[in-house]
């Protein structure tokens, strides 16, 4: 280090040539990168090799879920490859678990991985009750949807395709069914359909993606994705309502219905016609001591004629969508007064 120092302190008391000082910064460079790949090759040695954080605690809780060794070795391989300082940190979450994997399959290649590595981690998965039908697991990709879950499609430039549902799913792709209603099936092939999954009680799951390939069945075959957008369906606090309701289409057909319950996410409504999920169209209706509102909605579930109090209406949930940041502020306070209102009849009922 001393002799190098003296060096530069000679290069400074009389300066290069300009072609030498740029192939002495280019050799500083290069020395420092050198340095900084030679660092981080020892730390992925260490990760691979070092016993990491947690370990006691891992294999206290593998012990009890009864792994094979053979998923033993997959789940230490796919630690490894992670970010994840504690090594027990994928048993205590899905999304954590599904997180690593989806690393571990771009680092690897999924279609590199071995097939009895791919089946050790779907076994990991159903061990640990990591699934979709797990009403307490996160969700984080598609690897955690079921064979027969339902899915509805949206192609790109087309209309809603219904009743789809997942027919096979393996780690590296999965498929589902095409009905033929919105033309042959070989042209959908390398366009982009987006897709939305439902679990009752918590949320919508959509994402885009590419038809890579068509089954022996003609059932659209797609790669597994992890960007998956959650629109939760019960966020806010909601009041059934009874409001008279002007829904306008896009194509500017106008129909009148009931607004069954509010929120300042979303909303249920009435209408004597069926709407698909995705579909977008206008609202109008009369807020109580605020007035007018008119805004855009998005249909995102149809749960049929269920209400007995409006017999013939169809019930469909739906989201607010576009510029309602006006209408929302305005609900919340609807719904602040409502409750209050309550609260003090309440009390009332209480005193008398």
């Amino acid at each position: 280090m001393q002799e190098l120092t003296q060096w530069l302190h000679g290069l400074m008391s009389s300066p290069p040539e300009p072609s030498k000082l740029v192939w002495i910064v280019g050799v500083i460079c290069l020395f420092f990168a050198l340095f900084v790949l030679w660092e981080i090759h020892c730390i992925n040695k260490r990760r691979e090799h070092e016993e990491m954080f947690g370990t006691q605690i891992f294999d206290v809780k593998v012990a009890a879920f009864g792994f094979s060794d053979k998923e033993k070795r997959t789940l230490d391989k796919i630690i490894r490859t992670s970010s994840f300082e504690n090594k027990d940190a994928v048993l205590n979450s899905s999304g954590l678990f599904e997180q690593a994997v989806s690393t571990f399959y771009d680092v690897r290649d999924v279609f590199d991985v071995r097939d009895e590595t791919l089946e050790a981690v779907d076994r990991l998965r159903n061990k640990m009750n990591f699934t979709a039908s797990n009403p307490l697991s996160e969700i984080y990709s598609t690897r955690q949807f079921n064979v027969g879950d339902r899915i509805d499609m949206f192609p790109e430039n087309g209309n809603l395709i219904k009743r789809s549902e997942i027919v096979w799913r393996t780690e590296k792709e999965w498929a589902i069914t095409y009905d033929g209603s919105d033309g042959p099936a070989k042209s959908f092939v390398g366009r982009d359909i987006r897709i939305r999954w439902t679990r009752p009680d918590d949320a919508i799951y959509s994402t885009t993606l590419q038809i890579r390939r068509l089954d022996d069945s003609a059932n659209f075959v797609l790669l597994h994705s992890s960007s998956l957008d959650k629109r939760q369906l019960r966020r806010w606090v909601r009041e059934q309502v009874a409001f008279p309701v002007t829904a306008v289409f896009e194509n500017g057909e106008t129909l009148g219905g009931t607004l069954l319950d509010l929120s300042a996410g979303g909303i249920m409504i009435g209408l004597p016609q069926e709407c698909y999920p995705g579909q977008h169209l206008r609202i109008q209706f009369e807020l109580p001591s605020f007035g007018d509102e008119d805004v855009e909605i998005e249909i995102l579930r149809n749960l049929g004629q269920k209400n007995k109090d409006f017999p013939n209406y169809y019930c469909l949930t739906a989201s607010f969508r576009g510029k309602f940041g006006w209408t929302q502020e305005r609900v919340l306070q609807y719904l602040f007064e409502l409750n209050k209102s309550k609260k003090q009849a309440k009390k009332w009922v209480k005193q008398a």
